[in-house]
């Protein structure tokens, strides 16, 4: 069967999870022959589906192939311009329902910090009400810029969101449907913060350090273990949620949403690493939206999403020349040198941390452009020869 037929097939099979009640489909045993990792999806669908079918994983049934586990490291909402906000809306939950319809070790979903917005600064609106919100917010922030006076009487309005250009641009596609999926999800431990692919490989959508560590108590000793990191995190997360009534979800420590009072939301599914000068500050306390890379647990590879190549080299101090979309990137620390560069990262060395970056600009490539991480080879995937699939 051809890459568009079985593109179509699935998008298919999307529209019909997404036309049902949320749902998720159990963990089954299986051995995985392929297993990658996928970059944040904030691309339509039709995107996704194809970098997958151009790997050779998709069936003609319009599901993965049953060899094949995807890890997706989370974000998937929230894209492209404001024409665009009803048909991207209505892809991002087509997108997490196909996920979603697969067995859970199959499909692996995690959270980044579009999709827990559904359920934090996003958590008391309407559909109604977002509407009246954007509706104000497009007309303070324009090309980029914001009127501030507007601004505030806009904040006080609407105190929940920490800024127009949230409503505006960052979460700008939300419905209350997709509420409605992210929260079941989340009560059914099937969005999860991290997963250990390896004794040693951590997948996780931004990355962790040893103050992000230290607030969920994990022994020292244990935090070159994946398993151990990967089961902290979720059993925080998993904490909250039973604990979670009305309002904004918060993970003491870990996650908090911004609104008017407090600014931006910070936290794990925020931050990004940096090297500069005026972020010595920000890097220290947690939660908090920038992260000393010098600071990641020794003995860990940790892949993640939710940075890009130019945003990457200029929190580094690094210049712009050569960023590229689609591609993986390493970053490789001793706690003294950081080094950052395209590429797959090389054999881990004692006493270093590592970062492998997957956010590559979905929607900025073109789909055979696009590299996932096999979890396996770790490198970027090769997708199978014609005679092969």
């Amino acid at each position: 069967m051809s890459k568009t037929s079985s593109i179509q097939a699935a998008l298919a099979r999307a529209a019909e999870a997404a036309a049902e009640a949320p749902r998720s489909v159990p963990a089954e045993d299986h051995v995985w022959r392929r297993r990658l990792v996928i970059g944040d999806p904030q691309a339509d669908l039709d995107q996704f589906l194809a970098i997958l079918a151009h790997h050779g994983l998709l069936t003609g049934e319009g599901w993965l192939r049953s060899d094949v586990q995807l890890i997706s490291v989370g974000d998937h909402f929230d894209w492209g311009k404001p024409a665009e906000r009803e048909s991207a809306a209505a892809s991002g939950l087509a997108l997490v329902a196909w996920l979603a319809a697969h067995p859970a070790t199959q499909a692996v979903m995690l959270l980044g910090n579009h999709d827990l917005a559904r359920a934090g600064e996003l958590a008391g609106f309407t559909d109604a009400r977002f509407a009246e919100a954007q509706a104000e917010a497009d007309r303070i922030y324009q090309g980029g810029a914001t009127d501030e006076a507007a601004e505030q009487a806009f904040l006080a309005r609407w105190p929940e969101v920490p800024s127009a250009e949230l409503v505006a641009r960052d979460f700008g596609n939300f419905r209350a449907v997709q509420r409605t999926w992210v929260e079941h999800l989340l009560r059914v431990k099937r969005f999860r913060v991290a997963h250990a692919a390896a004794p040693d490989v951590l997948v996780l959508h931004a990355g962790v350090t040893q103050e992000d560590l230290d607030v969920t108590r994990l022994p020292p000793a244990q935090r070159e273990d994946a398993n151990q990191v990967a089961a902290a995190l979720n059993a925080a997360l998993d904490a909250a949620v039973a604990g979670w009534t009305r309002g904004p979800l918060v993970i003491p420590g870990l996650h908090h949403p911004g609104d008017a009072a407090h600014g931006e939301g910070t936290g794990i599914f925020f931050q990004r690493p940096s090297l500069l000068p005026e972020d010595a500050e920000r890097v220290r306390d947690t939660p908090r939206r920038r992260f000393d890379p010098r600071r990641l647990p020794t003995g860990l590879t940790q892949v993640v999403g939710h940075t890009r190549d130019k945003r990457s080299r200029a929190m580094l101090g690094m210049p712009p020349d050569g960023a590229r979309d689609g591609v993986l990137r390493h970053l490789v620390t001793d706690g003294t040198r950081v080094d950052y560069a395209h590429g797959a990262p090389p054999p881990p060395a004692p006493d270093t941390a590592t970062l492998v970056f997957t956010d590559g600009a979905m929607r900025e490539c073109q789909a055979p452009d696009y590299e996932l991480f096999d979890l396996d080879t770790r490198a970027a995937a090769t997708a199978p020869r014609p005679e092969d699939r």
